[in-house]
């Protein structure tokens, strides 16, 4: 697998692989989140390619505190041949380079397989109850009532 950062021809081929693998939620817009990401640090969103075929992504950032990654997917036609390993690597990898001392990660509940993943690399469970709220909602939100705001690049 080389691994690369995205580039825009990218999106619809990362957007299928998302939902592939089950990413996606009708809450999130995928395209949206593609925007905002390279508005903050591109860099750090890395695809993996098996000759033409993009089949692996890694969203990555650093806010000085703490790294975060999101959207780590490979292809099930991928799988089982360490590629999802090999991109952590790498995301650690340019993280440690930034400085960055921690690497959080969010497993939704019900994923066993990715938690047994990510335990297998040397992650291990925080003692923390993880809260959010949603400050913008994307077109696709199911709340029809609920404003929302211009994408990065439609400001």
């Amino acid at each position: 697998m080389n691994i690369r950062p995205f580039q825009p021809d990218d999106e619809e081929a990362v957007i299928a692989l998302w939902q592939v693998c089950g990413l996606t939620r009708p809450w999130n817009d995928p395209h949206a989140d593609i925007a905002r990401k390279l508005t903050e640090q591109p860099e750090l969103f890395l695809v993996g390619t098996v000759g033409n075929e993009l089949m692996a992504s890694a969203m990555a950032g650093f806010d000085g505190h703490r790294g975060w990654v999101y959207y780590l997917a490979v292809a099930p036609a991928h799988r089982g041949r360490s590629h999802g390993s090999a991109l952590m690597r790498e995301v650690e990898r340019l993280l440690r380079e930034r400085g960055c001392p921690k690497l959080n990660l969010q497993v939704r509940a019900a994923n066993a397989a990715a938690a047994a993943f990510y335990r297998k690399l040397g992650y291990a469970q925080d003692d923390l109850l993880s809260l959010g709220k949603r400050l913008i909602h994307d077109e696709t939100s199911s709340d029809p009532a609920t404003p929302r705001a211009p994408l990065p690049h439609q400001s």
